[in-house]
Formats: structure tokens, sequence, C-alpha cells
């Protein structure tokens, strides 16, 4: 991967210890085995969102002490916290599997450069490393039960690197794949964060959007973050989220984003079983807001 200035995109140079921009006197470095590449004005910038979401994620029982726990993801969870949310993300993975990652792989006739966006605990990028993908896994997060700082679990390799979406340290057309892995709806402004990765992207690559929430009301969407807004309030004391995040799409914002970005989307359907298919009847029956509807989306540059 060739490494740039996330600030000014100039190409860094290599000192030894890092890597250095001259531009802008900065320098980035491995700490832990994860690459930093967060200037530290915006760790400050981020410093609150961190703070608050590695709370509810470790109230919510995500993680474990036991690498088992990390290598059995999307198909088992161990501890039995999640059961229901990792079925889902094993249905999402398959289908980014045989639908789009071997089918592109066949097509280039090499394994793939990947970018895992949100990565979180790293689970997508060890299971793509393991069919020999090149993967490198992208998050905010560093620590050890659910950030960046779990790849220790894994004996598979791949590059844990600490950044911003909208400001990626990777030279232009480098990615063959790029993934925002349940993540896309944390950007403050999603033109700009599909930008970003499509300037990453090669001229054949793919961007896939997953485990994103969808609407076709926006009412609804509305409604459901207020739901959780009052649940964090009541629960952790969190007033107000510290990022202007929609945390949600609609499918006219996909439609316009179409347009704007010079993308063709294709919309994948994972069967999520009887149970939830059968929730938007239930919805319409008990007149309450349409259920949120969760696609692998690939986007592709017209």
């Amino acid at each position: 991967m060739n490494w740039i200035c996330p600030r000014c995109r100039s190409r860094l140079a290599e000192d030894g210890f890092g890597y250095t921009c001259a531009v802008d006197n900065l320098s980035f470095f491995k700490e832990d085995g994860i690459w930093r590449f967060l200037p530290e004005d915006r760790i400050d910038f981020y410093r609150q969102f961190i703070e608050q979401y590695e709370k509810v994620r470790l109230d919510e029982g995500w993680g474990m002490r036991t690498g088992r726990y990390y290598n059995l993801l999307p198909y088992q969870d161990v501890s039995g916290n999640h059961n229901r949310i990792w079925q889902i993300r094993a249905k999402s993975f398959d289908v980014l599997l045989s639908q789009v990652v071997d089918p592109l792989a066949k097509d280039l006739e090499r394994p793939l450069r990947v970018l895992d966006l949100g990565a979180g605990n790293g689970w997508l990028s060890h299971q793509l490393s393991l069919k020999d993908h090149e993967v490198t896994a992208v998050d905010l997060l560093v620590n050890q039960f659910d950030g960046l700082g779990t790849h220790v679990h894994y004996a598979t390799e791949y590059v844990p690197v600490q950044a911003e979406y909208d400001h990626l340290p990777i030279d232009g057309h480098e990615v063959d794949l790029l993934v925002f892995n349940g993540s896309l709806h944390y950007s403050t402004d999603y033109h700009r964060t599909l930008g970003e990765g499509l300037r990453v992207l090669r001229p054949k690559g793919c961007l896939v959007v997953m485990d994103t929430p969808i609407y076709h009301d926006p009412s609804s969407g509305v409604e459901m973050v207020s739901e959780r807004q009052h649940s964090f309030a009541k629960y952790y004391n969190i007033d107000r989220p510290p990022l202007d995040s929609q945390n949600f799409l609609t499918f006219d914002q996909l439609s316009d984003l179409s347009e704007s970005l010079c993308v063709t989307w294709t919309y994948l359907k994972p069967g999520y079983g009887l149970r939830w298919a059968m929730r938007s009847w239930k919805a319409r029956l008990r007149r309450s807001r349409e259920p949120a509807t969760f696609l692998v989306i690939v986007g592709r540059r017209k």
C-alpha cells in the first residue's frame, strides 16, 4: 500500500520509525501493531465519541477475552450476547463472498486488495485474509475488546489502521474492493465519505455498503434514531450524540448519490428467514414505523 498524508495527501517518506509528511510536519507510526494515521487534533475531535461508544459496547457485552470468540465470527457468537445480530451479519457476509468477492477475484484472476472500513474487531478482515486476500482494516477504535487491538487474536495477517473514512491515508486507485462494514451510517456527509472511497478504488473495483439500516420513509429512520437516543439518555446519560450522523440511509438518498457520484448501485438481498421477512407486514398491521431494510449494496462507477 502506498501511504499518503491524510491531511494534504502528499506521498509520505519512510524514516525507519514510521512515515513523515514534510508538508505538514506530521509523523505517523505503528503502535501495538496498529498504524496510527489519526493526527492529534482529530484524536481530540473524536475523543468523546470513542469514549461513549466504548462505554455502550462494553455494557452491551461485545467482545471476550478468548481468541476463540473472534475466530468463530460471524458464524458463531460464543458469548451468546448477540446471536441474532451475528446471524444477520453472517448472512450478509455469505452474500458478499459469493456474489461480490469471489466473482471479482475470478475476473481479476488474482487475490483482491481490500479495504475494510469500520473493521471493529476485525472479523471481516480475518475471514477475507483466510482466503488470501490482502486486507487493510480501518477504524477509529484501537481497544482490545472491540477495536483494532483485537488483531492479536488472529493467526491471519492483515494491516490494522487507525484513520478517518473521509481522510484515508491511501493513495488513489489502490483498492479492488472497499467495504463499509456496518459503518457508513456513522458518516456525517455521505457524499464526501463515498467520494473518498471512490478515490482509492481502482477503475474495475467495487464499493460495498452492508449492514447499514435503510428506509423508504425517512420519518421511520428519524423515529428509530430518536428511540435509540432516548435509550442512551436513560441508561448512559448521553443526551446528545457527539457526531452529527444521520445513522441511516434512504432509498431516495441512494438514488441521489448514484447521480452525483456517477455510481450504479446493485441491491443484493440476503435471506434472513421467514420471521425477518414478515417484519414489514407486521409493522403495517400494527401501524407502527417501517422496520429497517438491510442489504448488501454494491457500487460500481458508471
